[in-house]
């Protein structure tokens, strides 16, 4: 029994100090590299996981091995873990440990011999025209909460904001002289994002009426707020895309981005520059980009397959 207590100590004396080597690392690419929360996050858990897996052999998480390394990828991958899940976390082992070599606490990096999983590269799903003006058209827009989901999709759909960007969204951020969003998006990026005439009217409409409604009395900063008064969490607005989409009869699955793969998807059907539409998306990399390439061609030889005569 005295040994199992002794185990158990020196167990939870090497996961704090592995938990104290990931929050100097997260600390360190935060002030770097200004990644999300979410990303921020993720490094976390993967890493947590790994630290708390090696305590049981008694090893802090800069002391692991390749085969330690190896030893907890194949463990995850019997216990069902998909190749991307497998990629995302053996980038997060390789970033760490390069800080770690960087801080001088070892002199080889344990992931350097260690391949990724190969993983297809899987298309974003996209809506059609019709649905998008059927999703547009589904919020009862006499209620002040439908008339706000119906500026916030219109504004989506205009934009291709992230979802995070737009329930984020303040109006000091909306320039209507200039027709622009002012958007701060992934690592502090600063990006302006024109306005169409019809995100500007229903967006005009929305605050001149329907949002002093919602508020009342309260006061808030935020854009489309809640019946609260509050800001909206992603996952509301994900219950709202749902439910539109229903009384839409859009029957294909959705995701919260959807309207924003529409916008570049769409843009890039009517002969819009991939440069362009990487600067609206707000993405650092043109290959994150080019995705929207492989959406557009796919939908060029459906529409070829269905049109033309020797299709």
């Amino acid at each position: 029994m005295a040994s199992g207590n002794k185990q158990s100590k020196s167990e939870a004396k090497t996961v704090l100090r592995s938990e104290e080597l990931v929050d100097r690392f997260l600390d360190a690419i935060w002030m770097e590299r200004g990644l999300s929360k979410n990303t921020l996050g993720a490094y976390r858990a993967d890493l947590m996981t790994l630290g708390r897996g090696l305590s049981e052999s008694e090893k802090s998480i800069e002391q692991a091995n390749k085969a330690d390394l190896l030893d907890f990828i194949a463990k995850r991958v019997e216990s069902g873990a998909k190749p991307r899940s497998t990629a995302r976390q053996l980038s997060s082992f390789r970033r760490f440990f390069r800080y770690i070599m960087r801080e001088g606490m070892r002199d080889n990096d344990p992931t350097a011999e260690i391949e990724m999983p190969r993983i297809g590269r899987s298309l974003p799903k996209s809506l059609s025209e019709d649905e998008v003006d059927s999703l547009l058209n589904a919020p009862n827009t006499d209620e002040p909460l439908g008339h706000r989901d119906r500026a916030m999709l219109e504004l989506l759909y205009a934009t291709g904001l992230r979802v995070s960007e737009l329930i984020n969204l303040k109006q000091s951020q909306v320039n209507f002289n200039q027709g622009v969003l002012r958007i701060v998006g992934k690592g502090d990026r600063e990006r302006l994002i024109p306005l169409g005439d019809e995100s500007q009217r229903w967006l005009k409409d929305f605050i001149n009426g329907p949002r002093m409604e919602i508020l009342l009395e309260r006061q808030t900063d935020y854009l489309f707020p809640t019946r609260r008064g509050d800001r909206m969490t992603r996952q509301a607005f994900w219950h709202i895309i749902k439910r539109y989409a229903e009384i839409a009869g859009v029957r294909q699955k959705l995701s919260p981005h959807s309207l924003r793969h529409a916008f570049a998807t769409h843009l890039l059907n009517r002969g819009a520059d991939l440069r362009v539409v990487q600067m609206l998306l707000g993405h650092s990399d043109l290959s994150t980009t080019q995705i929207y390439t492989h959406v557009a061609r796919e939908r060029l030889k459906d529409l070829h397959g269905k049109h033309h005569p020797r299709g």
